[in-house]
């Protein structure tokens, strides 16, 4: 077997291409051995794995042809790697194709979830995180936020975006349009005002949508939702962040699903 090839400059050509997915480029840009995992796993194509030299990363370069391996001292890696402290293993993915959104959202058992211009790629992956944990079965960002294939946003996903259908649309009110196309309830999550999350049948077929931090729902999101829904929470905290409220409403779905029943689910004390 061949030894792997090493790179010693930050000015590689390899170095610069990292650069350009770490700023949206046409790559995934996977920092860590459990991002590069998963991606093998969901089958996206992996062209290159560039491993700090003197880490042990065997089991999953075991997985991969020795000339898909590169090595690279601690300070090129770094150059390549954008978290302050590096995993010791970086690497480019193609980024999967979107599906069309009409065949994402005529299902039985749909529950989508809608993010509406988050601006924080971490709150991004946490709800695609907590989508596919609870049984979602696609997300709907807008183009004008955090993208949901940036290396932030894929930590935070922690694998769930190689697997949950996830499409990007040009505005809200696109978002509200096909799922509106689809059959689907619309539910707006609102801070204040709306019903509590058990007094709403997230049984049928839902589009959840998630404004962004601190300013929610546009207006006119809000007036084109079915139902508005609201976290009930003990005074004085007047606000959570998106991904807990996400957490909530998509577990609150699973629960009634499973059981078959609203009505005993998120309870509080206003």
């Amino acid at each position: 077997m061949s030894a792997p090839r090493t790179i010693a400059s930050r000015r590689n050509p390899l170095v610069q291409r990292f650069r350009q997915a770490r700023s949206g480029g046409p790559s995934l840009l996977l920092d860590g051995p459990h991002l590069v995992e998963e991606a093998i796993a969901a089958g996206l194509d992996v062209e290159v794995v560039v491993v700090e030299t003197g880490r042990d990363q065997s089991e999953l370069l075991r997985r991969l042809p020795p000339e898909r391996i590169v090595r690279a001292p601690a300070a090129v890696l770094a150059a390549a790697s954008p978290p302050r402290r590096p995993a010791g293993i970086v690497a480019p993915a193609a980024r999967p194709p979107p599906p069309p959104p009409g065949e994402l959202l005529r299902r039985r058992d749909a529950l989508v979830v809608g993010a509406v211009d988050l601006q924080d790629p971490g709150n991004t992956g946490a709800i695609a995180r907590v989508a596919e944990a609870a049984g979602a079965t696609a997300l709907l960002t807008t183009t004008s936020g955090a993208d949901p294939f940036g290396w932030k946003a894929l930590r935070g996903a922690m694998g769930s975006a190689f697997r949950l259908p996830i499409a990007r649309l040009a505005s809200a009110d696109e978002i509200v349009r096909v799922v509106r196309d689809a059959g689907l309830q619309v539910v707006a999550a609102v801070g204040r005002g709306g019903r509590e999350p058990e007094e709403v049948d997230l049984r049928v077929p839902t589009a959840l949508l998630f404004g962004a931090e601190g300013q929610g729902l546009p207006a006119g999101v809000v007036e084109a939702a079915d139902v508005h829904v609201t976290i009930p929470m003990a005074r004085p905290v007047e606000s959570l962040n998106v991904a807990v409220t996400a957490a909530l409403l998509l577990y609150e779905a699973r629960r009634q699903r499973r059981t078959g029943s609203a009505g005993t689910g998120l309870a509080a004390t206003p």
